[in-house]
Order: C-alpha cells, then sequence, then structure tokens
C-alpha cells in the first residue's frame, strides 16, 4: 500500500465524486480510477459503492478512512518534523473555527503566523463545535478553535481560550426588552432562531434551557450570526447568545440572564502530538487573546 493511494483514496472519499477527486488532485481521473482499483484489489474489499453520480464509502472503505487520514498527516508530520530540524517550519495547516471567536482575534493571529512561515500552506473552515472536533479527531484538521464540550475525545488535547456571559437577544418592542435582567424560565413561551444541533451556542442553550425546564421550539435554524441577528431583530424569536454579539448590531436588544448560569467558554482543540506548524502556531495564540 503506497501513500499516495491513501491519498487518493481520500481524496474521492471526501469528493464523493470521482472527476472532483481527480480535479483536486491534478491528475486524470482514469489514472485515479485505476489506483483506487488497484488498492481494493489488494485490500481484497471495495472501497465504494459507484452510481452515475456520486460514489460512497463500503464499510470497509469508512473504516479505511479514519485510518488513511492518520496515516497521511503522520507523514505529513514526520516531513515537517525532518525541516523542523533544519530550522525550518514546512507543510500544511488546516484550521477550523467557529464564526465569531471574540476571544481570539484569528486575522492578526494568521497574519503573523504566514509572515513567520511562508512555506507553511494554511487553510481554514468554520463549521459547527462538534463537526470540527470530529474532524481533529480523525485528522482532517490540524487544530480547531470551538465551543467546550461536555466531554473532549481522550486522544485530543483542549486549551482554554476565554470566558463571557450568555445574554438574552430579542426585538426592540419585546416585552422584555426594557428588563435589567430576564429568568431562564421567563422564555418558556418565546419562540426561539438558534444555530442548527451540534453548534456550540445551540448545544449550551439547549443545555441551560433544559436544566432550567424549559423546553422550547426552533423554528427557525440558521448557519450564520448575522441571520440569526437579523430574524431576531425583526422579532421572529429570541435567542440566546455569547455577550460578545450584542457588538455586530444595534437594531437587537441584549438582556443579561438572572440565576447561576453556564458561561460561554471557547478553546482550541489539537491532537496530543500536534504537528511542527500547529505547534507554532498554538505557540502565537496568547500575542492574539482578546
Amino acid at each position: 500500500m503506497e501513500l499516495r493511494q491513501l491519498e487518493y483514496f481520500i481524496a474521492v472519499a471526501e469528493e464523493s465524486h470521482f472527476t472532483r477527486a481527480a480535479r483536486r488532485l491534478h491528475v486524470a481521473q482514469s489514472g485515479l480510477s485505476a489506483t483506487i482499483r488497484a488498492l481494493e484489489k489488494e485490500l481484497g474489499a471495495p472501497l465504494f459503492r459507484r452510481s452515475t453520480r456520486q460514489v460512497r464509502l463500503t464499510g470497509a472503505g469508512e473504516a479505511l478512512l479514519v485510518e488513511a487520514r492518520r496515516t497521511v498527516a503522520a507523514a505529513g508530520a514526520g516531513r515537517a518534523a525532518v525541516a523542523a530540524v533544519q530550522g525550518l517550519v514546512r507543510g500544511s495547516l488546516a484550521l477550523g473555527s467557529l464564526q465569531c471567536l471574540h476571544s481570539l482575534h484569528l486575522p492578526a493571529l494568521l497574519h503573523d503566523f504566514v509572515t513567520a512561515y511562508p512555506g507553511v500552506d494554511v487553510r481554514l473552515q468554520h463549521g459547527g463545535s462538534t463537526e470540527l472536533i470530529e474532524h481533529v479527531r480523525t485528522g482532517r484538521l490540524d487544530l480547531a478553535f470551538v465551543a467546550k464540550p461536555a466531554r473532549c475525545p481522550d486522544e485530543l488535547r483542549m486549551t482554554p481560550l476565554g470566558t463571557e456571559a450568555l445574554v438574552l437577544a430579542c426585538a426592540p418592542d419585546h416585552p422584555l426588552a426594557g428588563r435589567a435582567s430576564v429568568g431562564l424560565t421567563e422564555l418558556a413561551a418565546d419562540r426561539f432562531v438558534d444555530f442548527h444541533p451540534g453548534w456550540g451556542t445551540r448545544d449550551l442553550a439547549d443545555t441551560v434551557l433544559a436544566e432550567a425546564g424549559v423546553h422550547r421550539k426552533v423554528p427557525l435554524e440558521v448557519t450564520d450570526v448575522h441571520s440569526l441577528l437579523e430574524l431576531v431583530s425583526f422579532g421572529l424569536g429570541v435567542a440566546l447568545v455569547p455577550e460578545n454579539f450584542s457588538h455586530k448590531t444595534a437594531e437587537a436588544r441584549f438582556i443579561p440572564l438572572s440565576g447561576e448560569v453556564p458561561a460561554w467558554e471557547t478553546v482550541s482543540v489539537t491532537t496530543e502530538a500536534p504537528s511542527a506548524a500547529t505547534a507554532a502556531l498554538r505557540e502565537r495564540i496568547g500575542d492574539h487573546s482578546a
């Protein structure tokens, strides 16, 4: 089994399409298909279910994908380690982040890093905390900035970034808009706007409301902060959000929550043995914390 075969396999698995994978790898589709067939023959099992529109992983393919990512990542880490001994930091750095990361000025951090290490190819993607943590665990990401999970996988390392209060966001004409503080039980009759399950703020809001005995309705689910706040501003629902969201709009009202309410916490997540590039970035985080 060759490293190139695993890299091709990962590309097809992630793209769910041979043509897109070939385009991504800058290789001929016929060569890519032949490589995958050779890998399947060597392993003695089909790795994909093929159709005219897309391909899907078989059970064997799903099992291989986890190990393939780890193997390719380890090979990259090995190259980076040799470069580090020579005083160089090279390779790639795949990062994940929440959309709004108030505890860290991410653009400034990345500018500092790419200036210091121009030989590193940096990639960034946004997503929900659960998804991003899983990507770090399986090797698709080197580091992620996420909401603190209830439980972090044993093989990952979690480092605190910041803590802030959770507040109620509502429309200016909402009955609670003029209050100095609001209790969670007062929100039982409200409609909510929120992110999808698996996003950090959604999971925290679900938890604190359930613990307060509030069984809420979330008819409006979004994937970006500005859409959430705009829907709230027009009175289509309320939301529980980190306090820093109040800096993004003057249209909504933001009210402190009364009682014992868990704080919104953000962390960075990496593997226990990060690459040289990941370690170099992590060393700079403190210089750009809010």
